[in-house]
């Protein structure tokens, strides 16, 4: 723009001619907000990092068995603690199985402990906590009454009295770390509808004579996704350390099933003769939980609206 009319004491402007590719340059591309999430999110060196290494970690669980030939309970007793070599490139433990297999075998066990688990917690916290804030009153305060005096006794604790009573396996240990894993979901997401259920969208919605399931799961739910997102990234890895500390007290998958924490643990009795037996599925546990925490690192800063573009 250019000023006029200076000299009588008025300023007015004009507008200056700009040829429409000129003015095509002035104006920002309109993207949605998952596209410029994820153009956040590939500039994030370290969430792209730990995007890499979950999907690593992800295509060995899926892929890495059907690859070999050797299945994870497979014995061989003339070949005992041998040290990696080319025929065994992780070694063999002390019934001659291969780590290497054993510790695809269990990337699937762990992994999977770890995604359901968490969405067994994401589903009971979601609705749970949505309708907790949504609600409010008297209806707010006896739900998180309940949460905070179930809150005040440790995960753990609550994981070896449920893996004691229930029957050991492998579904229960998805059940039972879902049923513990809920509270902080619940919590978190119940902050993000007292916020959301105010807006003026909800308030069109209310007045419209939309029901209450609608709001919820048409509204509210959707726009508190970016909060649910980053804490399934942070939910995940704490499953997996919770199922292999399971496991390496005993009280996770039965043999000859393999885990990464029943791996530990068989490696542990070893460690001085024989360190590789506990080296390989401890760098796999803190090697998918550092990739998670990165990848939620990065995905809470490219889903935070204050850092748009």
């Amino acid at each position: 723009m250019s000023q006029v009319g200076e000299t009588t004491g008025t300023i007015s402007f004009k507008p200056l001619q700009k040829t429409q590719s000129q003015l095509n340059t002035l104006v920002r591309p309109s993207t949605t907000f998952f596209q410029d999430a994820w153009f956040r999110l590939r500039h994030h060196q370290r969430g792209m990092v730990g995007l890499a290494i979950v999907a690593l970690m992800l295509l060995l669980a899926i892929f890495g068995p059907m690859l070999t030939h050797i299945s994870y309970s497979d014995q061989n007793l003339s070949q005992t603690y041998q040290a990696p070599s080319r025929a065994h490139i992780m070694g063999t433990d002390n019934l001659g199985r291969d780590i290497y297999v054993r510790l695809l075998y269990g990337a699937r066990i762990s992994l999977s402990v770890g995604f359901v688990a968490t969405l067994i917690s994401l589903g009971i916290g979601v609705v749970y906590g949505t309708i907790s804030g949504y609600y409010g009153g008297r209806t707010d305060d006896i739900m998180m009454r309940l949460v905070e005096v179930l809150m005040s006794v440790p995960d753990l604790l609550y994981v070896i009295l449920l893996t004691t009573v229930i029957k050991p396996g492998l579904i229960p240990i998805y059940i039972v770390l879902g049923a513990v894993g809920w509270l902080s979901m619940a919590r978190l997401v119940r902050g993000e509808v007292l916020s959301l259920k105010e807006r003026e969208y909800v308030l069109a919605a209310r007045i419209t004579g939309a029901r209450p399931s609608r709001i919820l799961f048409r509204h509210l739910i959707p726009n508190a996704m970016g909060p649910i997102l980053v804490a399934v990234t942070i939910g995940i890895p704490s499953a997996i350390f919770l199922e292999s500390f399971l496991s390496f007290i005993g009280l996770g998958v039965s043999a000859p099933m393999a885990s990464w924490g029943s791996m530990a643990s068989e490696g542990i009795t070893a460690l001085q003769s024989h360190p590789h037996l506990l080296f390989f599925p401890a760098a796999a546990i803190s090697l998918t939980m550092l990739g998670f925490n990165y990848f939620g690192d990065g995905l809470r800063d490219a889903l935070d609206p204050r850092m748009r573009r």
